[in-house]
């Protein structure tokens, strides 16, 4: 049983390791048409599918829908409404999340360096 964890945690570095070697632009093409959600400084979230990026850092997502917590009391806590395609400024983004594996999740933080 410890023999089969440690073969799946060799399998782990190894897919990391080898995704890691890729280059940045490479490692972002497997990025497109991902689900992603991103949080910008007012409090709202978008979710949608990742179309690109550019130098600056803004993000380009398609099939989006707004998510924003309303103050009054409702039944539902959260509005939404679709927006199509929409570009966030880096400069507004506070989070993003990739709908991804754990071992994609790991070699994409290497994005930074």
């Amino acid at each position: 049983m410890e023999q089969e964890e440690a073969e799946r945690s060799t399998t782990v570095v190894t897919s990391t390791s080898e995704d890691s070697s890729l280059d940045p632009i490479s490692r972002v093409r497997k990025l497109l048409f991902r689900q992603m959600l991103v949080g910008i400084k007012d409090g709202r979230f978008f979710l949608g599918n990742f179309h690109c990026i550019d130098k600056q850092g803004n993000i380009l997502l398609q099939d989006t829908v707004e998510y924003r917590s309303i103050r009054r009391s409702s039944p539902s806590p959260t509005e939404q409404r679709c927006l199509g395609m929409i570009l966030i400024p880096s400069s507004c983004r506070t989070s993003c999340h990739v709908d991804c594996s754990i071992e994609e999740q790991l070699s994409l933080i290497q994005l930074k360096e």
